[in-house]
């Protein structure tokens, strides 16, 4: 079976900048990108910052594991739900950054009315109901989000971004968790000044038509 070289430089490119960006953690987090009828996922409890080509493990869309060296991330059938939700989507990232999982461990939305970014961006970034890590129950709440979001928190676990590249997924986590640190700072200092209403149903527009709705 040919694979694609391509998709697998690509999921190398995220997780090491990802790593570098202190986004994903040694063990911690999974990246995928689908090409061709199949995934091309980073392995189970490999630090993400010194994986080779090899490494990556290849599985088609019913999870059997066709290529790479290692077994694939524990989370695979959270990437392959994620693929057969939304068509539209060949890039998924999950990872545990520390404050969108801090708002994961508590069950909270990142939400500001105060914040431009995240209105006009993420709307507000919803939380899926828990289920067991490497279970199938871990998306068993995921589908209602993932139909009309591309970022979503699992409760007490972490955060998931789908995008039409695993580069779009990369940026919306990285920007995401810069969100959630910035909310939760405020909420700290003091209250944020929220923004009048007109400006919240312009905000909320710019986000409807970014998700082409």
């Amino acid at each position: 079976m040919k694979f694609d070289k391509q998709a697998i430089r690509d999921v190398l490119t995220v997780a090491k900048r990802l790593d570098v960006k202190g986004v994903l953690s040694a063990y911690e987090g999974n990246i995928s990108v689908l090409k061709d009828g199949l995934v091309y996922i980073t392995p189970s409890g490999k630090n993400k910052a010194f994986l080779t080509e090899k490494d990556i493990a290849i599985l088609d869309m019913n999870g059997n594991q066709v290529g790479g060296r290692y077994p694939a991330s524990s989370e695979y059938k959270l990437h392959l739900h994620a693929y057969q939700v939304r068509p539209d989507v060949f890039g998924v990232v999950h990872a545990h950054p520390g404050y969108l999982t801090a708002f994961a461990l508590c069950g909270k939305p990142v939400e500001c009315d105060a914040y431009p970014e995240i209105l006009a961006v993420y709307n507000k970034i919803e939380v899926a109901a828990y289920g067991r890590p490497g279970t199938d129950d871990i998306y068993a709440g995921v589908a209602p989000i993932l139909e009309k979001e591309n970022i979503f928190l699992l409760e007490n676990h972490g955060a998931v971004t789908v995008g039409s590249t695993v580069f779009e997924a990369m940026n919306l986590i990285e920007t995401a968790e810069s969100s959630a640190r910035i909310v939760a700072l405020a909420n700290q200092i003091g209250t944020p000044k929220y923004l009048p209403q007109e400006e919240l149903n312009d905000l909320y527009a710019i986000h409807e038509k970014r998700m082409g709705r």
